[in-house]
């Protein structure tokens, strides 16, 4: 049974056909998916979808260093409205991204901070995005140690940033980049992960894996991550969806 632990199904590209991709997912024992939010909008449909689905699919709720310019303080309270829900496990999609800046950066730091805040105060792991902005994110985590836990989404960073984001406690989450036939590094990295911190995740529908790249990316394409890394830690596939699951539903409080 393999839990896919970042989905965007409430995406544009999945209006016409959503409950089928859902259906192949449980008939690939994908048995459980996190939608997380992006935006207040997203946030909004990916609660929607946690209530269609009950067990099946969960909520992570928060706004995307994207749409940072567009966070108000209303929007905080609302967040923090959700997160009172059991459908609901995480704040994110949250963190910094700077290699396309439609935010300012300021901004999205100020925005960051404040739902790190809000993941403390409601007792809730994050879900971090970072892209070419390592420090400056490592920085802000840092600045809870030891009151924060979590997933470093999509990770794609070298053994120093990963050692680095497991000393800060948090887990790594991979995903189709890791069968790209130009990521040895990035296996090398996954490889020396320790099991225990270890999720899969599609971020469908981004991010398609090898076979299927060029493609629409779904749930059930999330086996192919769960193949790459039961050969990088020599253990069967059952193996690996069972422990990345584990690990996923230990962090999420999943019961």
């Amino acid at each position: 049974m393999f839990l896919d632990s970042h989905v965007h199904l409430d995406d544009v590209r999945f209006a016409e056909d959503r409950e089928q991709v859902i259906q192949r997912a449980l008939d690939a024992d994908v048995t459980t998916m996190i939608n997380v939010g992006a935006d207040m909008k997203s946030t909004r449909e990916s609660l929607r979808l946690a209530k269609g689905y009950p067990g099946i699919i969960y909520a992570a709720v928060g706004i995307h260093p994207h749409d940072a310019k567009s966070a108000t303080e209303n929007d905080y309270s609302e967040l923090e409205g959700y997160l009172a829900q059991p459908e609901v496990l995480a704040v994110g999609e949250i963190g910094l991204d700077y290699h396309y800046d439609l935010s300012p950066r300021e901004v999205q730091r100020t925005v960051f901070e404040q739902q790190l805040k809000l993941a403390v105060a409601t007792d809730k792991p994050v879900i971090i995005h970072m892209r070419e902005a390592t420090q400056d994110t490592l920085n802000l985590l840092q600045q809870f140690t030891g009151r924060l836990r979590g997933v470093m989404h999509c990770f794609s960073g070298s053994w120093e940033t990963a050692c680095a984001v497991l000393d800060l406690g948090l887990h790594l989450g991979f995903d189709g980049p890791l069968t790209f036939a130009n990521a040895a590094k990035l296996r090398e990295v996954a490889g020396k992960v320790p099991s225990d911190r270890i999720l899969i995740e599609t971020d469908c529908p981004y991010l398609t894996p090898v076979p299927y790249r060029g493609k629409r990316n779904e749930p059930a394409y999330v086996r192919e991550v769960a193949a790459v890394l039961a050969e990088l830690k020599k253990v069967d596939l059952e193996e690996i969806a069972s422990l990345t699951a584990n690990n996923a539903r230990d962090l999420f409080s999943i019961i």
